[in-house]
């Protein structure tokens, strides 16, 4: 017990810590390029760049995609008990690797950056939604419908974007994926540092 409880603890606070981190490094990497645009790059442009802004940016997403990896442990742990929490742990486990892998394989590194890009925004929707089975099966309707929700916000700027090209690059449905992302994983990791908590009284 006492080793589950950690595992909710820490993994909690990885993640509400990896979004946190993402995004700070993100924004900062804006900041120091003035150049970019958010109608016409994509984020990853970003890690091509010269000096800070590509530190800010590749090492950001390396160092917040391991955080969400030890996240996506105690997703496993915290919904366990049903298999679509366990397969939908490890698709989301997988597209943390991914994340890290965008800011490892910038985007003069093809096509394992153009791989691992796919891999990230294809696999954190379709975890969400196996995870959404397991919340309704353990009977959290509300957790259940957020996270269907979440699912809905990060697919919706991509299936329209590929059918209606609204902007001339990606950063735009990249960052709605992303917050989206990084909203769920914060509320669910208080969630999680919240059982810790009382699971320790």
């Amino acid at each position: 017990m006492g080793s589950r409880i950690d595992w909710l603890r820490v993994s909690g606070a990885c993640g509400i810590a990896a979004p946190v981190i993402a995004f700070t490094c993100i924004l900062l990497a804006i900041a120091y390029y003035s150049p970019f645009s958010w109608t016409g790059n994509a984020l990853s442009d970003l890690g091509v760049q010269e000096g800070l802004t590509q530190i800010l940016f590749n090492y950001g997403l390396v160092v917040s995609g391991l955080l969400a990896l030890l996240f996506a442990l105690g997703i496993y742990v915290f919904l366990g008990a049903r298999i679509s929490g366990r397969v939908g742990a490890l698709l989301f486990a997988l597209a943390t690797l991914a994340l890290t892998a965008i800011g490892v394989f910038n985007e003069n590194s093809t096509p394992m950056h153009w791989y691992a890009s796919v891999a990230f925004f294809i696999l954190f929707p379709i975890s969400m939604l196996l995870l959404t089975v397991a919340f309704l099966m353990l009977g959290q309707l509300r957790v259940g419908l957020f996270t269907f929700l979440t699912a809905a916000i990060a697919a919706t700027p991509w299936i329209v974007y590929f059918n209606v090209r609204y902007v001339e690059n990606v950063a735009v449905p990249e960052t709605i994926s992303a917050l989206a992302a990084s909203v769920w994983a914060i509320v669910l990791g208080f969630k999680m540092l919240k059982q810790a908590s009382q699971s320790n009284r």
